[in-house]
């Protein structure tokens, strides 16, 4: 959208001058006002501590229980990878694989991908092809639907509780918190700051 100093309006395509922007501040459309960038406020710092908080939560998230269901005194614990594998080994190859795409896959690819990108960043260095893994980071984020995988949850939860007592694990706290994080790690990054790394090193 950017040639040569001139940047293009999502709204109403008018070519506008590139200005500098100053932190915290945005810079607008001349003819319809529309936002064309904006200059979040340590974006940097901030995408990356998220990022590090992202990747210890999605570890937890992982490895301890998710849910304890107890019936008639037996207790059976299930994580993340359970609820893949029953559907998996019930032939449901299709459901199974959409499932550890949306909540395990594109969570860790994104979270990898975002600390592939931002550390060395952070340490003054550019990371090896920042404008293909940038851009498939771009590409992956709309496959990270854990809430929809968490909505599904509750709602089962639900129709289940008269027939078992349910018992939240610890992986099912750190996965809301994991949406939660996510979600501001890209409400803070600043993309623009990327691409500006990239034009610079070319």
């Amino acid at each position: 959208m950017t040639t040569a100093g001139l940047t293009a309006c999502h709204d109403c395509d008018l070519l506008n001058r590139d200005v500098p922007v100053p932190e915290g501040g945005a810079s607008r459309c001349a003819r319809c006002g529309g936002v064309l960038r904006r200059h979040k406020t340590d974006s940097l710092d901030r995408t990356l501590a998220l990022a590090a908080s992202a990747a210890v939560l999605f570890v937890i998230a992982n490895v301890f229980p998710f849910l304890a269901f107890e019936m008639q005194g037996d207790v059976t614990q299930t994580t993340l990878a359970t609820g893949v594998d029953q559907l998996w080994d019930k032939g449901w190859y299709a459901l199974a694989g959409l499932v550890f795409v949306t909540a395990i896959g594109a969570p860790f690819l994104q979270i990898s991908l975002l600390l592939y990108v931002l550390v060395p960043l952070k340490l003054g260095r550019l990371p090896y092809d920042l404008a293909r893994v940038f851009r498939l980071l771009r590409h992956i984020e709309p496959w990270s639907m854990m809430e929809i995988f968490l909505i599904g949850i509750l709602v089962s939860l639900v129709k289940l509780a008269d027939m078992a007592n349910i018992i939240p694990g610890l992986a099912l706290w750190s996965f809301g918190a994991l949406i939660i994080v996510l979600a501001a790690a890209n409400a803070a990054l600043d993309p623009r700051l990327i691409w500006d790394r990239v034009e610079y090193s070319a």
